[in-house]
């Protein structure tokens, strides 16, 4: 099998200095990229060059999703440092976005320009009921974690139909585990400071449990970063992520265990092995299995 190679084929697409000096991008999204390679090119040596079009494409797509999700979004009168990272991100999130009917359409891959589109026009719709249900406040820190694995994942499973029919099951079984996984990792930076935690998974956790003064404070946002952080350990969120992430990893290796497929199972493996790594990267050795 070729190796895998989409975060490198994605960097020509994804690398600007103008960009990367002014603000910060989410991460591309390999775990999911590299699951979605290995399943739509396990076949005939003929798949190899869709399977590279459709992972690129489809990362391009997710990135910029995850760029225009990733701005700040506070009411307060934006310094100019933070109104240029805004206007960036929207320029950035539209740009790589954009790649994907150009990519598609110059190899005449039409109809998957229609699916992608309608996946991304699903995708916008779950994030508008998302943001619906969050403004009414009527979900708990684990339906918003549910809901957000569920948007990670809509735009890969639109490949389901492409899957060999004896590994179907497996691999919207696996895209849930990697979708969980990065999720959680995302989740896990996104708590590191006020700004960034609002209405994620450790904001409402906390939320859930605070004291009267704790909660009208987060509320108002009136905290800063040191009790913050004594609040997240207090109710002890990153544990919880963190437990999230060994729960994940345990999952993946179980449902590797079943694979007879002595392939599938050596590829599988090695997106396991880069899923591991990129976490210990990332700085998050603490969750090391």
């Amino acid at each position: 099998m070729k190796p895998y190679r989409i975060p490198q084929l994605a960097k020509p697409y994804t690398d600007y200095d103008m960009i990367q000096r002014h603000t910060d991008l989410p991460p591309f999204s390999d775990g999911r990229g590299h699951l979605l390679y290995i399943f739509l090119s396990h076949g005939s040596p003929a798949d190899l060059k869709g399977a590279e079009l459709f992972t690129l494409v489809t990362g391009l797509v997710q990135l910029g999703l995850d760029t225009h999700e990733s701005i700040d979004r506070t009411q307060e009168e934006p310094h100019r440092d933070l109104m240029r990272s805004r206007q960036l991100k929207v320029l950035a999130g539209d740009y790589f976005s954009s790649w994907f009917y150009h990519l598609l359409a110059k190899r005449e891959q039409i109809e998957m320009v229609g699916i992608l589109s309608t996946a991304v026009a699903d995708v916008n719709v779950m994030k508008a009921n998302l943001y619906s249900k969050m403004k009414s406040m009527i979900l708990s820190a684990e339906q918003y974690l549910r809901h957000t694995v569920q948007l990670n994942m809509r735009l890969f499973l639109s490949f389901t139909p492409m899957i060999e029919e004896p590994f179907k099951e497996l691999w919207e079984r696996l895209l849930a585990e990697f979708s969980q996984y990065e999720t959680v990792l995302l989740e896990l930076r996104r708590g590191d400071d006020t700004v960034n935690a609002v209405d994620g998974y450790c904001y409402l956790k906390v939320l859930e449990s605070a004291a009267e003064d704790e909660r009208r404070r987060l509320l108002e946002k009136d905290i800063d970063l040191k009790d913050w952080k004594k609040l997240k350990m207090k109710y002890k969120c990153d544990s919880l992520l963190t437990d999230k992430l060994h729960g994940s990893i345990q999952s993946i290796q179980g449902l590797l265990q079943g694979v007879k497929d002595e392939s599938l199972f050596s590829e599988l493996s090695a997106a396991l092995d880069r899923l591991l790594l990129h976490m210990k990267i990332s700085g998050q050795a603490a969750v090391e299995g």
